[in-house]
């Protein structure tokens, strides 16, 4: 192509007008001036450069997230082009690496962990910190935070097993309490085996808050019965008692005014212990009377209250108090009066307690403000719920505070305003263990400042806000003083996601990038990814931890019956079982066998990895058998047990551990088990040949043909057995090898010598069998030569 220039467009315009030669001008223009082109090479510097153009090569693999500098990306270099004859190169393709979990056995370095060549593969496992079964811990140095500091350090050579301390307390009455709220859930839940197979629970309709709170006395005042009990006020169905024809609008009415009634009657039964012990030390004390009539209005005793006014003979005030909670107009009469007292500073001579109930009477739950006088009339401002709980603190915005037509929410709202500032001495919702009873010893640092909310006010919330995220409910610290504590939390799932179905995480349905689940799982073809919670499955997986760590295997299976997607319900369990193999007595096999309906091939082949760990190989073989894993037993079979037998000569066994296997599908059978299987025909066809041919004069043509090829099959069995039979650190294999090769030799020498050729001079035999052959094989050419002269 010709050579093109930049040139002032301009110029080009006023050449034509003159009638000029185009390219007599240029010609012109560059042997003298050269000023066009030196300005258009100022503009081209000035001007600004464009960013130079990126090839972009079609991914054949699509991506949701690639990183370059993984280099797993579809990037070419941006390249420039020399001239027009120049072709660009395409960029080199580098393929996008997808990284997937496999099983062990599947691994491509299965089997090599002995390779001492390579330390980062034969040690890799033996410094990082693992699990054990029932919560042990093997590390070396000691545990700590990471901002902590350790007196100890990680290179040692000194392994410590350790027992991490998963619950709050572990005796005797706790472990009656799980056994008791595990058993009640079994019983009202159905055991069925999915489309895959594996056992599945699943809770029944009844399984409710109502149904764990029978569980307990009704006298039992604790957090566990407390919280069912509240659960069922809030959550469980309730039977409005309306006609078909009701409107919507009222049945929504009418099930506010029941749900608030029914946790007016938790609350007041939740106080009731906090105030009979006021109640209890008020009473003796000069004017108690004040002190435990207000005692009894914190917890909604209005009856209570009215009679004890009474008795100290203050009837004004015990009709005034029959009233509480009343209209407008009441609240508005017993304020004028405070007011009253306060303009006349008539407060300064009234009891605390007193005016904490006339407070009370006319809905003032947070401060009462007093005539600040001077001398003896002055009176400063009364904290009307300070020092009491949340619980009672809350109920007086529940029975007090709010009108009759205040939702619960409308009640939940105020009591938070009070806690977050509106009011300093309303105290926040701390968890039971925070409040002075007598909780028991944790091994734990609990938070200081940052501590969740009782799990009874979050549930209340939990009914009051619908925005409430349930994974904040079921935070381990607000039920006990352990962070890793999730017995009551998944009991509580369990209830409000599977059986009533008002509540679930907020993590249903969500899946990872590149098709993995949280769990690990593929989610291409599996049904259960729509409706997968990774959150609900992680909470299963750390109470049924617990369970194992106290020794209740039926329990801790039972609890992973629960997980959503059952090939991680079938892993968890087999994993539970392979762990806790020496607890697997027959009481627990037959519970998990019978009652959770678990396969009895899972059971036996966490008993046979057991067995073989204590070098029980020929019972793992069984058990392995048992477990239809016929390639591990296969493999089990061939490195341990068949070299004893052949050591031993006795065929009998060694046929009989091959036969077990033989009509089973078996990886790598052909190559091992087939081998030695023939290897027992062989010993026990070649005498049985020879035996008939020195009772013959002739052998028949099917025995003659029998022996033809026994003649070039043996040669080649021969050949086979040394990849049977390889591992050469293995004495016995070495026994086992030449002892097979040496019988194979010399049954096969009395029938055809001649048929090994040079096969011997390949494998380990003794000397023995060598001349043994080189003689029969002499005397069969002197024979033959014999027969020919």
């Amino acid at each position: 192509m010709d050579d093109v220039r930049l040139v002032d467009p301009s110029l080009i315009p006023r050449a034509r007008q003159l009638g000029i030669d185009r390219q007599k001008m240029l010609v012109m223009q560059a042997a003298l001036f050269q000023a066009p082109e030196e300005a258009a090479v100022i503009q081209d510097i000035s001007r600004p450069q464009p960013s130079r153009k990126t090839l972009l090569v079609p991914s054949a693999i699509g991506r949701k997230h690639s990183r370059d500098s993984d280099g797993e990306g579809m990037r070419a270099d941006s390249r420039q082009r020399m001239s027009f004859g120049h072709d660009i190169e395409p960029a080199p393709f580098r393929p996008s690496r997808k990284y997937a979990r496999v099983e062990r056995s599947a691994s491509v370095v299965a089997g090599h962990e002995g390779a001492i060549i390579d330390s980062g593969l034969s040690f890799g496992r033996s410094f990082r910190v693992g699990w054990g079964p029932g919560g042990t811990l093997a590390h070396l140095g000691s545990l700590s935070a990471p901002w902590g500091d350790s007196a100890s350090t990680a290179n040692s050579s000194l392994v410590t097993v350790s027992t991490v301390p998963l619950m709050t307390a572990i005796d005797k009455e706790a472990v009656d309490a799980i056994d008791n709220i595990l058993q009640h859930h079994l019983s009202n839940s159905t055991i069925e085996s999915d489309d895959d197979g594996v056992p599945q629970a699943t809770p029944k309709p009844h399984l409710n808050f109502a149904s764990l709170a029978s569980i307990f006395p009704l006298t039992d005042k604790s957090f566990q019965p407390s919280l069912f009990r509240l659960g069922h006020a809030l959550f469980d169905p309730i039977d409005l008692q309306l006609g078909q024809d009701t409107s919507s609008v009222i049945r929504i009415r009418v099930e506010a005014l029941r749900r608030k009634i029914a946790l007016s009657n938790w609350l007041q039964d939740a106080v009731s212990p906090a105030v009979e012990a006021e109640v209890e030390e008020s009473l003796p004390r000069q004017q108690g009377w004040a002190r435990a009539v207000f005692s009894l209005l914190t917890g909604n005793q209005v009856e209570r209250a009215c009679e004890l006014a009474m008795d100290s003979s203050n009837v004004k005030l015990a009709s005034l108090i029959s009233q509480v909670g009343g209209d407008a107009e009441f609240r508005g009469d017993v304020l004028r009066q405070l007011d009253i007292w306060r303009e006349q500073k008539v407060d300064a001579h009234v009891d605390e307690n007193i005016r904490k109930i006339y407070a009370l009477l006319a809905g003032i739950v947070d401060v009462l403000e007093g005539s600040k006088g001077t001398g003896l009339e002055r009176c400063s401002d009364l904290s009307v719920g300070k020092g009491l709980d949340w619980k009672r603190a809350f109920g007086l915005h529940l029975w007090f505070g709010e009108s009759l037509d205040a939702t619960i929410a409308d009640s939940l709202a105020a009591y938070e305003g009070f806690v977050n500032g509106a009011s300093p001495h309303t105290t926040s919702p701390a968890p039971w263990y925070r409040e002075g009873v007598p909780s028991p010893k944790s091994a734990w640092k609990l938070p200081a400042e940052t501590a969740p909310p009782d799990a009874l006010f979050c549930l209340i919330k939990l009914f009051a806000n619908p925005d409430y995220l349930l994974s904040r409910v079921l935070a381990p610290f607000s039920f006990c003083s352990s962070p890793s504590d999730f017995q009551l939390p998944w009991h509580l799932y369990i209830i409000l996601s599977r059986s009533l179905g008002v509540r679930d995480f907020s993590d249903r349905g969500d899946t990872s990038v590149d098709g993995q689940r949280a769990d690990g799982a593929e989610t291409e073809g599996d049904a259960d990814v729509k409706n997968h919670s990774p959150s609900a499955d992680l909470l299963a997986n750390s109470y049924a931890l617990q369970l194992e760590e106290l020794g209740m295997l039926q329990h801790a299976a039972f609890v992973l019956m629960h997980l959503e997607s059952s090939a991680g319900r079938k892993r968890a369990i087999q994993a539970m079982l392979a762990r806790n193999a020496p607890k697997l007595n027959d009481w627990n096999s037959a519970g998990l066998i019978g009652s959770l309906r678990i396969p009895k091939i899972w059971v036996d082949e966490a008993l046979a990895t057991y067995e073989l760990a204590r070098g029980k190989v020929f019972k793992a073989y069984t058990l392995y058998l048992s477990a239809r894993m016929y390639t591990v037993a296969h493999d089990l079979m061939i490195a341990e047990l068949a070299p004893d037998a052949i050591v031993r000569k006795d065929l009998d066994l060694l046929k009989e551990l091959l036969g077990q296997l033989s009509s089973h599908h078996i990886e790598g059978w052909h190559g091992r088990g087939k081998v030695l299987l023939d290897y027992t025909h062989a010993m026990t066809r070649l005498p049985e040949l020879r035996a008939r041919l020195d009772t013959l004069t002739a052998p028949s043509a099917a025995e003659a043909a029998e022996i033809e090829e026994m003649s070039r099959s043996v040669p080649k069995l021969m050949q086979q057995l040394p990849e049977v039979l390889n591992r050469h650190r293995d004495i016995r294999h070495e026994v086992a090898l030449a002892e097979m090769i040496s019988g194979l030799t010399e049954r096969l020498d009395q029938l055809r010598p001649l048929a090994l050729g040079q096969q011997l001079r390949t494998v380990k035999v003794p000397e023995a069998t060598k001349l043994g052959h080189i003689r029969a094989a002499a005397f069969e050419k002197f024979l033959r030569s014999v027969e020919v002269a």
